[in-house]
């Protein structure tokens, strides 16, 4: 089905890597699974897709647990002006914590923070290990704290965002739901905590990373399957604290950046103009502090 092409947007959520650097320890490269990612993306192949979607800035989120991988996402910063902003990793269990996210901030494109919450074991490490005045010095820096989590997490990060009001959070890929199962009682309670913190907290969220967490064979189903879904966090959360993002090149492992894009147009065609230029670009600009960023 196609539809009426959206107003140009803010890519809220994608990755560049090169492989040779040797981080990125959670893609195995000879797991045929990893094929359509396991080769290098730089800012020349996210180009092509971006024209293609009407895709003007972009946000660069770490993919790799290193600080330095960090220091080269703003180094393609420095040479990309389309490269607004960088979401870096910190090891936040260091004492010294504080110094590296001061050295990163000196870059005006490092805008925030990922911990990797997802690939540790404890799902309470959060609120366990790093130092508590690491939160109030994010904050006081102007920068956020992106939350890649799991629906294991919800209750965890439910009460963080609470015990943080000051801190800018935002939830990635939805908590990225459990659709490849099948089990609709995990989807419920994804749901319910999803919800919960739309309506407890003043936590955003990214709509992004959906088709990566369907089987192959939900993927054609997928608009029946998010519809009702994502119309209910729009209610909930409002178009102010939802962005979109593409999650690229994540997304080649479920159709691309085309099929992402398509969605998306099917998914928010209902709303009026004003809530989907949010979804689409207000919310990233404002949560990212990127008004007037290199333009």
């Amino acid at each position: 089905m196609m539809h009426e092409r959206l107003p140009q947007r803010i890519d809220a959520h994608c990755h560049l890597w090169a492989l040779d650097r040797g981080d990125y320890h959670w893609m195995d490269a000879s797991d045929p699974s990893f094929a359509p990612i396991a080769r290098d993306f730089d800012a020349s192949d996210l180009a092509v897709v971006r024209r293609e979607a009407n895709v003007g800035d972009v946000v660069l989120v770490q993919a790799a647990a290193t600080e330095a991988e960090t220091e080269y996402l703003l180094s393609l910063a420095d040479d990309h002006d389309e490269i607004k902003a960088v979401v870096g990793w910190v090891d936040l269990s260091r004492a010294d914590a504080e110094n590296q996210i001061d050295k990163f901030a000196r870059n005006t494109a490092f805008k925030g923070i990922r911990p990797m919450l997802q690939d540790i074991e404890d799902t309470n490490w959060l609120i366990k290990i790093p130092q508590d005045t690491i939160w109030d010095h994010l904050s006081d820096k102007g920068l956020r704290l992106d939350a890649l989590v799991k629906p294991r997490h919800l209750p965890m990060i439910t009460q963080f965002c609470l015990d943080h009001p000051n801190l800018p959070i935002v939830i990635d890929h939805c908590a990225k739901p459990e659709f490849a199962d099948g089990d609709q009682s995990r989807i419920d309670a994804w749901l319910d905590g999803i919800l919960k913190i739309a309506n407890d907290t003043h936590a955003y969220c990214k709509l992004s990373g959906l088709l990566t967490e369907m089987a192959a064979e939900q993927i054609p189903n997928a608009y029946e399957i998010l519809k009702p879904l994502v119309d209910q966090l729009i209610e909930a959360f409002g178009a102010e604290r939802i962005m979109w993002g593409s999650d690229w090149p994540v997304v080649r492992l479920a159709g691309g950046y085309a099929r992402w894009n398509d969605l998306t147009q099917a998914l928010l065609k209902d709303l009026d103009p004003s809530n989907q230029n949010a979804i689409l670009f207000n919310t990233a600009e404002q949560f990212y502090g990127l008004e007037g960023v290199r333009s």
